[in-house]
Formats: C-alpha cells, structure tokens, sequence
C-alpha cells in the first residue's frame, strides 16, 4: 500500500460468478473511497476447476504490462457476459469442459485489444516475475484468511464479504467506515 493511504485490497477472480455480480457495486464503492482510500487487487487462485489459476495469471501479467486497470470491468464481461472467455456454459449453467476452459493464449487474445501484443502477454504471464507474484498472491489470501470471493480486506485487518456485511449496499457503507475509521492510523 501507498504510505499514508488505507488500502482497500478487493480480492476476486475472474472466475467467480459472485465477483461478477459485485462488480458494479465495486465499481461503485471505488467512486465513494474518499482520498485517503486506495484501491487495490489480490486475485485469488483456491478454485482451480473453474479457471481460477489461468486468470490469477492473467491479472498479474496485464498488471506488469500496465493494463489491468483499464481491462478489469471488460474482462469480467468476456468471461460473463460475451462468454468469449467463459467457465461456464451459458445455457446449461455448468462448468464447461477443462480441455475448453480459457487457457493464457486465448486471454492474450483478448489483452490484443488493450495494445498488448499477444506474443508480448505470453511471455509475461510465463514469465518468473508472476510466477513469483502468483505464490504472492496465494500467501496473501491466506494470510488474510479469505475463505470465498468476493472479500475486501481493508488497511489489512478488516475482512468485509457481501453477505456477512448483509448485502451490497451494507458492505460499501462498512468498508467507508472502516476507511473513515483507519484514515487516522495511516502516516
């Protein structure tokens, strides 16, 4: 985190139709965060039938290549609502065959829109660097203790989920409290 910022630390797959479902309220509690507050991203990899490893992948090397950001709302819409990237068959609702899952040469494909050759995301997602961030991001859910997704884990010690908070709404106006309450304590 951003010295003197309270990190507001989403963490999510690509893969988990419950992140899908709270991504517009992400959205939402991202434009509330006030300056103090800064959004970051912990992509979770503990369900791996549905793909979840691929896009931790993925996430980590659009992060490298500067692309995250400006892709995120997008890529859940590719797995989701396009289903160019599905995990799931839209008709039948179940897990599409593993030999069909995503793999990282299909999402590089999709990263092409975002200026990234797709040669270039490849290499990155094979790279050293996210392997290592990957093992990263598996010992920061687990040291977090994050059982299911969608989590917000704000200044690192409070763990918010939609349905203990009681729904979406309730949990933007926790996490604003708990930014509101941390702001003090950031130097």
């Amino acid at each position: 985190a951003t010295p003197g910022k309270v990190e507001v630390l989403d963490v999510f797959s690509y893969g988990c139709p419950a992140c899908n479902a709270f991504q517009p309220t992400l959205d939402k509690l991202i434009k509330a965060l006030p300056p103090q507050a800064q959004m970051a991203y912990l992509p979770a990899s503990f369900n791996p039938q549905e793909d979840w490893v691929v896009f931790q992948r993925a996430f980590l090397a659009a992060q490298e290549l500067g692309v995250a950001q400006k892709s995120h709302d997008a890529m859940y819409d590719a797995v989701w609502t396009k289903h160019t990237l599905a995990t799931v068959n839209p008709a039948t609702h179940q897990l599409v065959p593993q030999d069909q899952m995503p793999k990282i040469e299909d999402i590089a494909k999709f990263y092409a829109q975002y200026g990234v050759k797709e040669s270039d995301f490849i290499a990155m997602a094979k790279s050293f660097t996210v392997d290592s961030k990957m093992r990263e991001a598996d010992d920061a859910v687990q040291a977090h203790q994050v059982m299911s997704t969608p989590t917000i884990v704000v200044n690192g010690k409070y763990v918010v989920t939609p349905s203990a908070a009681g729904g979406y709404q309730q949990t933007i106006d926790l996490v604003l409290y708990l930014v509101d309450k941390e702001k003090g304590s950031v130097k």
